[in-house]
């Protein structure tokens, strides 16, 4: 009778030990996850911001404007901070995804900034296409065309096939620290005025409030935007509690995309200083690749293609996906499963279709998409801005910060007086106005 009772205080150790041990496992799991998902959303952002886009963009205005484009580089990392820390402050507070939170405030809001976002991205895609063009064109010498296809349909496949999913963003991870490399040695290479570079960007010779937007609109507009602030609601650390840790996410993302912003512009400017002339205009026109050329010879070309071509392949993915999680706005049935992979899979066929009939210069694509998607930035922020200012408990607070709202306010305004003063310039690239 006795060996009962003893035998009892052995079993329930054991059995606090191995809840105890699960605990501590499911917790670690779960701190592995929120890590990840919070490297992720910096990552995300990163990369979008530093796409085959604005990589052409800086080549092109670079080429145009020479030591005066420092302003529109030092601006759009102004203008960066203002959305980013906003917005992703609003999402993880409110633990909703942008157009769910849209439309909490104002009904209906939230439809037409879905329908935004998948117009801006499918935009976006169809210059990350035309990007994957131009960057097997430089690293093989096919047709931009052929290479805009490839691109496509490797998409579509690394996208079917969620484990080679994991392969990619390892290879990308590895050329983007290439890309950042390549490009330091280029800009030092080069030997650009950087003296005249840094009163350019504070007193401007001349100011083309096109290349502002457009250069705004290539890394923050459209779905990079919301790209970073989604994905960081993965990591489950949302609510008002967290925004400390949201805040210095969000601020990592953009210092790093604004150095590398400002080395690109610096690696560019230094071979047109010296003369060389960079052809803008014809079907095969890579500017940036022609300037890594010049100071790399012909393996500099083909090393930039490979990894021109990787970014470009991670954007189509990331901006499909993303663009399609705004689709949600529209039927329950594709916020997650085979119904949202479907909706990326054809957000990817569609985006290239229109690439291959549309029969515009791959890198004017490039440089057009940055513009659109700066024109319509503004329309959501108004919205966010009118959310932190009048129904702030929607982020579960009582008082939203703000310095926060005057900065926020600020970019929205003047991204709304730069999108006035350049959409006929910016419609004007693919010969559309003018």
């Amino acid at each position: 009778m006795s060996h009962a009772p003893e035998s009892q205080p052995p079993e329930s150790s054991s059995t606090d030990g191995a809840a105890s041990g699960l605990d501590n496992a499911k917790s670690e799991i779960g701190s592995k996850i929120s890590r990840s998902a919070i490297i992720g959303a910096i990552f995300l952002m990163a990369t979008s911001a530093i796409g085959p886009g604005f990589i052409t963009q800086t080549a092109t205005f670079t080429a145009q404007m020479g030591a005066a484009f420092a302003f529109a580089i030092f601006a759009s990392i102004l203008i960066d901070i203002a959305i980013q820390l906003n917005i992703w402050r609003m999402v993880t507070s409110s633990g909703k995804r942008a157009a769910q939170l849209a439309s909490s405030a104002v009904p209906g809001s939230g439809i037409l900034l879905s329908v935004l976002i998948v117009v801006g991205g499918l935009a976006f895609n169809i210059g990350n296409i035309a990007g994957g063009g131009l960057g097997l064109n430089a690293l093989l010498g096919i047709d931009p065309k052929l290479g805009g296809l490839l691109t496509g349909v490797l998409a579509i496949g690394i996208f079917l096939f969620k484990r080679a999913g994991k392969v990619v963003d390892a290879v990308v991870l590895v050329l983007g620290v290439g890309m950042i490399i390549l490009t330091c040695v280029v800009a030092i290479v080069s030997n650009p005025p950087v003296g005249e570079a840094i009163k350019q960007s504070f007193v401007p010779d001349t100011i083309n409030f096109a290349t502002v937007t457009t250069i705004v609109g290539g890394t923050v507009g459209g779905y990079i935007t919301y790209s970073g602030a989604h994905r960081y609601l993965d990591s489950g650390k949302t609510g008002p509690e967290n925004a400390g840790s949201v805040m210095r996410s969000a601020l990592s993302g953009i210092l790093v995309t604004g150095v590398m912003r400002y080395v690109l512009f610096l690696a560019i400017l230094g071979v047109v200083a010296s003369g060389v002339a960079l052809d803008l205009d014809s079907s095969v026109a890579n500017p940036a690749g022609q300037a890594f050329a010049a100071v790399l010879g012909d393996a500099g070309m083909r090393i930039f293609g490979a990894i021109f071509w990787a970014a470009a392949l991670s954007s189509v993915i990331g901006a499909a996906y993303t663009s399609a999680t705004f689709l949600s706005a529209f039927s329950k049935r594709l916020e997650g499963g085979w119904p949202l992979q479907l909706a990326t899979v054809s957000f990817i066929v569609v985006s290239l279709v229109v690439y291959l009939v549309l029969g515009t210069a791959p890198a004017t694509l490039l440089v057009f998409v940055g513009g659109f998607n700066g024109l319509i930035l503004p329309i959501g922020l108004t919205i966010f801005m009118y959310i932190g200012w009048f129904r702030p408990r929607l982020l579960r607070t009582d008082s939203y910060p703000k310095w926060l709202l005057i900065i926020g306010t600020a970019a929205t305004l003047v991204t709304w007086y730069t999108a006035t003063q350049s959409i006929g310039p910016i419609f004007a690239m693919i010969g559309i106005g003018g």
